[in-house]
């Protein structure tokens, strides 16, 4: 039973369901934490994020890195 509800609404309802799983998840972080430190988790987990979708789409990393640190 449980598997037909979580189903229909990972299928028909996923952007309402995801959104209310991040919503849930940043006021617990919030209430638990404070602004700031949530704001450096939420930051720490968008780069974690986009290091390995680079990593899965193939890409090169260590040329990412140089171009995002080079000397100015």
């Amino acid at each position: 039973m449980w598997e037909n509800i979580l189903s229909e609404l990972l299928v028909k309802h996923r952007g309402k369901t995801i959104g209310i799983a991040l919503g849930l998840t940043a006021s617990i972080l919030f209430v638990s934490f404070g602004f700031w430190k949530t704001i450096f988790i939420i930051i720490c987990i968008g780069v974690g994020y986009l290091l390995g979708k680079s990593i899965d789409d193939e890409k090169d990393i260590e040329l990412w890195l140089k171009k995002l640190f080079k000397d100015k």
